[in-house]
């Protein structure tokens, strides 16, 4: 049995740990034969020292077998997921999906909870009346084999060492090393149990990784370990200067999720939903080319085949099918105010990791697991980057409870819009796209 001290003092001094070391650490991590302060230790040396793709992978591995491991191999076909690192009303998983299984690709997602100012899969789902994200495994496997999707909770007994470890990071200024971002990350999808992984790592204002070099680390660094895991991977780096689309709460945003599977919504967030949905296809094996995978999926939302599928997913999942048909079954805040424009001029940038927090502080989002969340308020943002908006104007909409409790927020909102007088193009909604060997 290797000694703590000596694993620390390793890793400490520049030198790689072996894959035999490192599941010995992650052993000690689980059954608690390694002190936090021993972990925390080891976690600041490998801030400092950083890790090789193998010892990333072999971390990722170790932590994704820590606990339960799902068994994806009842299901037909190749089995793809699709992870976001986080951005603010990034929605795309509620429209991506269905749409991937009506193309006829199975999804089997298992998703987790808002924290922070970007939101939750989850919590968005659960704005759906009567729909249940807590599925048990023979449920949830039940439920992709009927419907070709399902989109559940993670549990608690998935790669609970992750779980651990992630809790030492955020109490020790850890968080921001990317062979620990990426071994957590891939952990959770590895032990999920998927064949292939679609990645989208946001950059910018709103984003985790504000910075390029640091997302492209990131998305560089997962695609390495699910390649050595024996995985297919592929990551985007996706803009998050500005809110993906107009929502940014629950319902709001599943509301604007029914709206592209029906064929339309906002321009980027249909875009992105087609360019994750391609490589999905692709890596699924149903289409190979890209552009012949492109048309399919543009076909079947214009056509409504992905909104009947949302629908079956739902129903399948105990939820309220007509939400569909009838999006004013959602929760609904009763007040709605508008954030003006104070002059007139372009929109030149949107502080967006402010609009997350400002959804948040209505009660859309949580600072701490556990707390409660309201699934009705948040944000409608009118304005994107580089449009041109007369004074008096809509730059977004609040949606909340109480006059009060809009009117509390309003000068947060207004100041997250930077205007002036000359126009500027919007940022790139797709950055770059990674794969193995790139």
């Amino acid at each position: 049995m290797v000694r703590p001290y000596e694993l620390i003092l390793k890793k400490r001094t520049g030198h790689e740990l072996t894959t035999d070391e490192i599941e010995q650490w992650i052993q000690g991590v689980t059954d608690g034969s390694f002190t936090d302060a021993q972990s925390a230790a080891l976690l600041m040396a490998i801030l400092f020292r950083g890790m090789s793709d193998r010892e990333t992978a072999a971390l990722t591995l170790a932590m994704a077998r820590s606990g339960r491991q799902v068994d994806l191999s009842s299901l037909p076909g190749i089995k793809v997921d699709k992870h976001s690192s986080g951005g603010v009303g990034d929605k795309t998983t509620l429209v991506v999906a269905p749409l991937v299984a009506a193309a006829g690709a199975p999804v089997a997602k298992l998703s987790g909870r808002a924290l922070g100012h970007t939101g939750g899969t989850l919590d968005k789902l659960e704005s759906i009346p009567g729909l249940r994200v807590e599925l048990s495994l023979s449920e949830f496997l039940d439920v992709v084999r009927e419907v070709g999707v399902a989109v559940a909770s993670a549990g608690v007994d998935l790669a609970p060492a992750d779980k651990k470890l992630y809790a030492l990071r955020d109490a020790t200024a850890t968080v921001d090393s990317v062979p620990l971002i990426a071994a957590s990350i891939m952990s959770k999808k590895l032990a999920g149990g998927a064949d292939a992984f679609v990645l989208d790592v946001k950059v910018g204002e709103g984003a985790f990784l504000t910075r390029e070099e640091d997302a492209l680390a990131l998305a560089r660094t997962c695609v390495a370990v699910a390649h050595e895991a024996g995985r297919q991977a592929v990551a985007y780096l996706t803009s998050m200067d500005q809110p993906l689309g107009v929502a940014v709460g629950n319902a709001l945003e599943v509301r604007e999720a029914i709206e592209t599977l029906q064929g339309g919504g906002p321009a980027d967030l249909r875009e992105l939903v087609l360019v994750l949905g391609a490589e999905m296809v692709r890596l699924a094996g149903v289409e190979a080319d890209e552009g012949k995978a492109r048309s399919l999926l543009e076909r079947l939302l214009d056509s409504g085949e992905a909104a009947a599928r949302f629908q079956r997913m739902i129903a399948a999942q105990g939820g309220d099918p007509e939400v569909v048909e009838n999006p004013d079954l959602l929760p609904r805040a009763e007040v709605r105010l508008p954030v003006e424009a104070p002059r007139a001029g372009y929109v030149q940038a949107i502080a967006t990791r402010e609009l997350g927090l400002a959804s948040m502080a209505l009660g859309a989002g949580r600072d701490r697991p556990g707390a409660p969340i309201d699934l009705a308020v948040g944000l409608e943002v009118v304005r994107k980057v580089g449009e041109r908006v007369e004074a008096g104007e809509p730059l977004a909409w609040i949606h909340a409870r109480s006059e009060a409790q809009a009117e509390g927020i309003r000068a947060r909102v207004a100041a997250a819009f930077r205007l002036g007088e000359a126009p500027v193009e919007p940022p790139p909604l797709i950055r770059q796209r990674v794969a193995s060997g790139t």
